[in-house]
């Protein structure tokens, strides 16, 4: 790397001056809960898509790859995203059912990181989704599909000016 690029990188500025307070002594049992409540912070902030994250998964021969989805739930624990099987997600998936999902709000320095396995939902709740998409008509696309991540582990991270970032986990299983 250029010293020049180099300079240019570490010049850049990080986050804002004000961040919000991350208090793990006052953390919900519930990570969900938790995770709408900074969803909510970031709607309230005017964040764009805050709703939206980073799937990585890994396929069958082992290079992870990552794409931006949309969440399109919470269901009794679980993490609803949804795609078509043909793409590289769901060929990963369906060889891997293990993935990573990524929240990152610059604007309040916060970062929500969700992982664990993944299973395919029936098939009417892929076209429930299908039909709620925008200008998709009645025809419910065949290669349509909704994943639910069920959480091993769950990290919330909070920016400080300092650095000394705060970290929260949420660990289930062995």
């Amino acid at each position: 790397m250029s010293d020049t690029l180099r300079s240019r990188l570490r010049a850049l500025p990080d986050f804002p001056d004000e961040l919000p307070v991350f208090d793990r002594a006052h953390v919900p049992d519930d990570p969900q809960i938790l995770f709408l409540q900074w969803l909510d912070d970031a709607l309230s902030h005017g964040l764009l898509q805050p709703h939206a994250f980073t799937l990585s998964t890994s396929g069958p021969t082992g290079h992870v790859t990552a794409r931006t989805l949309i969440l399109k739930d919470l269901d009794r624990g679980q993490w609803i995203f949804a795609g078509a099987r043909s793409t590289r997600k769901g060929i990963d998936l369906a060889a891997n059912p293990s993935a990573a999902m990524t929240f990152f709000w610059p604007q309040r320095g916060r970062q929500v990181r969700v992982t664990g396995e993944v299973e395919e939902l029936p098939a009417d709740v892929a076209a429930a989704d299908w039909r709620a998409r925008p200008e998709t008509g009645d025809d419910v696309n065949p290669d349509w599909a909704a994943w639910a991540l069920t959480p091993s582990e769950i990290e919330f991270w909070q920016a400080r000016r300092d650095r000394d970032h705060v970290r929260h986990w949420y660990r289930y299983g062995s």
